[in-house]
């Protein structure tokens, strides 16, 4: 038996929604699972990946082999890796839910669509990549006693989001130690009115909103010092007519969000990039996801 299985990129926080707020993206990872005499994994399009059991996809399967009582001698692993790692865009948590996804099926899936959101934000640490990833469209979440609460939305086809992705690596781990340990209570109140206001700005279409709705002051003005020239690119965004301009999730990616009518828009900001030395960013302009994780018998 083997299994195919495709999972969207994601962009998390999108301002103020630090852990909250995340949404699936038109840019996908691509698996196919089968059991198999010890691990056998290959990356498809030369993106480096681990080769052995420390891949993240198979310790997540393995995992849930064992979680589940089921033995597993080993699994063939291929797989494309389009959603760049460590930028912001839910690598990790794509690498999780395929791993999930593709055991619970080779098991006869023992296994919930409920339980998979439940343990995937347990392995993340928070829910706002793996949630939409499954999910797709724009989600909010929460954890309370390992179960995730979320409401979803599905996302309009007049927007696009368009991910600046630097020519660097910015891992989780790095970006968290950035923050302070403690905000006060007039921050809290700022980032819990932009959060509300960009949930539902999103939902209602009301995108004039979104510059404010993006406003943060719990992460983006510590993680920007880790991102050189990442304040200038949302300036040019914002010049150039995006709604608003974030940091994705933990960065290196910075998204701006942008009518999708809005021609000029990748033009312009490429033409800043390149004026400003920053030719190696890579500008990809991406519809909304609204379909989440796939999965299907491969033959």
């Amino acid at each position: 038996m083997k299994v195919e299985i495709t999972v969207p990129a994601t962009s998390a926080n999108m301002g103020a929604g630090f852990d909250s707020l995340g949404l699936a993206l038109g840019m996908r990872n691509r698996v196919v699972m089968e059991p198999w005499d010890g691990a056998d994994i290959a990356s498809l399009d030369g993106t480096r990946v681990p080769e052995n059991e420390n891949n993240l996809i198979y310790k997540t399967a393995k995992y849930l082999y064992d979680l589940c009582g089921k033995p597993l001698s080993g699994l063939r692993i291929r797989q494309e890796n389009p959603i760049p790692m460590a930028r912001g865009l839910g690598s990790s948590s794509a690498c999780i839910v395929a791993g999930l996804m593709g055991a619970n099926f080779l098991m006869g899936s023992p296994l919930t669509r409920g339980d998979l959101i439940d343990m995937a934000a347990s392995m993340e640490g928070h829910p706002d990549n793996s949630t939409p990833a499954i999910l797709g469209g724009q989600v909010t979440a929460a954890i309370e006693n390992g179960r995730v609460y979320y409401c979803r939305q599905e996302l309009r086809d007049d927007l696009r989001f368009a991910a600046v992705i630097p020519d660097f690596e910015l891992k989780t781990s790095a970006a968290r130690a950035a923050l302070p340990g403690e905000v006060s209570r007039k921050d809290g109140v700022f980032n819990l009115s932009r959060a509300a206001l960009m949930a539902m700005s999103l939902a209602s279409g009301q995108y004039e909103n979104l510059r404010v709705a993006a406003q943060d002051r719990l992460h983006q003005p510590y993680r920007l010092e880790l991102i050189p020239g990442g304040r200038g690119v949302m300036d040019c965004a914002l010049e150039s007519g995006a709604y608003c301009a974030y940091i994705s999730g933990a960065g290196s990616t910075i998204m701006a969000v942008v009518d999708a009518g809005n021609e000029g828009f990748a033009r312009r900001l490429r033409c800043w990039l390149d004026g400003q030395g920053l030719g190696g960013w890579r500008l990809e302009l991406l519809a909304p996801d609204n379909r989440g994780a796939e999965l299907l018998p491969a033959e």
